[in-house]
């Protein structure tokens, strides 16, 4: 059975720097690497330098992965007081392994000592190995991503006319959930933000029982998944006539936003991007009411490399999906963000998400 392109990817990096095996256990990654669509388990791929891939599993999705990874070999994992050291243990030494790569940030403490007493052989870390292949996406991927783009923008486009003086957030969200599924997203919606009035200055706040008022921002964080990968955009509309502070902060926004626009291209660093969203801010009373993170790629999981962060000094490749989300948080005011999707082109970017940033008042 012929291997898929991303699991060769991971033999060829095998190769590369004389790995005998490879453990992969972040469950994003191992999607990525097979196409696995379950996830509600614990599953972990491991790879031996022979080209072998043992899809190591429990019961529960031993059917799914047979169907879906039959170049795999499956791996039962979960006998009576067995663990999944002890499946990677066996694996290693039934295959001759010396040494063992594996994703150190996909395990706790806890995990990571039950392996280390168990797995006997040498044992590498390593850290973005997956998520280095995973920043530069192929036309598949892309066409995904601008689906759920597209899905997101017709959602957003039918909520606004749910939009009135009475409703609460939690209904609001639950709406944008369904109208996604009924545009053709995936069944499992990631957790969206929308939240109203004074709350918008929380910038990951949870949707609440605060019913909407007249003269309140509403701001609206939120995607979908098309087979898995992701889109994410943000609005912030306005229940009623908009006040002139309410113009001045959004108009900021807005100047922040297409500040950032202008030097997005491919080859930029993330943090470059962060600096210049700034600029429209300096000599106004909202300097400082800004997030240092403004920005991040995005795919199979919400918040990818690079991102347009301070610290951030990756070049953005070709390829790369991901955000721009610049916004002023004012605590016990409210706040405003625009966010888009775009694709980094040779040539500069494609914005995926078609829908206005002018101010909305409903």
């Amino acid at each position: 059975m012929a291997i898929k392109p991303n699991e060769e990817k991971v033999l060829k990096y095998m190769e590369q720097q004389g790995y005998d095996a490879f453990l992969i256990s972040n469950p994003t990654n191992v999607r990525y690497v097979t196409n696995f669509t379950a996830s509600d388990g614990a599953q972990h791929l491991l790879f031996t330098k022979e080209g072998k891939i043992y899809f190591i599993t429990d019961l529960r999705y031993s059917e799914d992965a047979a169907i879906e990874c039959p170049e795999c070999e499956v791996f039962i994992w979960r006998l009576p007081g067995k663990t999944v050291s002890d499946a990677v243990q066996h694996l290693l030494s039934e295959n001759g392994c010396k040494n063992v790569a594996f994703e150190a940030d996909a395990f706790t403490y806890d995990s990571y000592m039950v392996m280390d007493s168990t797995v006997k052989v040498e044992k590498i870390p390593t850290q973005g190995v997956i998520a280095d292949m995973r920043m530069i996406k192929t036309p598949q991927e892309i066409a995904y991503q601008r689906a759920a783009c597209q899905i997101s923008c017709r959602a957003l486009e039918r909520l606004l006319e749910d939009i009135r003086v009475g409703i609460t957030e939690k209904e609001l969200a639950a709406m944008l959930s369904l109208y996604m599924v009924q545009e053709g997203a995936d069944t499992m919606p990631y957790g969206n933000i929308l939240i109203s009035g004074a709350r918008t200055s929380l910038l990951h706040g949870v949707p609440s029982e605060k019913a909407v008022q007249y003269g309140d921002f509403v701001l609206m964080d939120f995607g979908c998944q098309v087979n898995g990968y992701m889109s994410d955009m943000t609005r912030t509309v306005v229940v009623g006539q908009a006040t002139e502070e309410q113009r001045t902060v959004y108009g900021l926004v807005q100047q922040m936003f297409d500040a950032c626009n202008k030097i997005t291209k491919a080859g930029t660093l993330g943090k470059d991007i962060y600096l210049e969203s700034l600029k429209p801010l300096e000599g106004t009373p909202y300097k400082g009411y800004e997030y240092n993170n403004i920005g991040h790629g995005i795919g199979l999981f919400v918040h990818e490399g690079p991102f347009d962060s301070i610290t951030d000094e990756t070049p953005f490749p070709v390829n790369n999906v991901r955000t721009i989300e610049p916004g002023l948080y004012i605590p016990g005011w409210g706040g405003v963000r625009i966010e888009d999707q775009i694709l980094i082109t040779e040539d500069g970017f494609e914005n995926m998400t078609d829908f206005t940033h002018d101010l909305i008042e409903l």
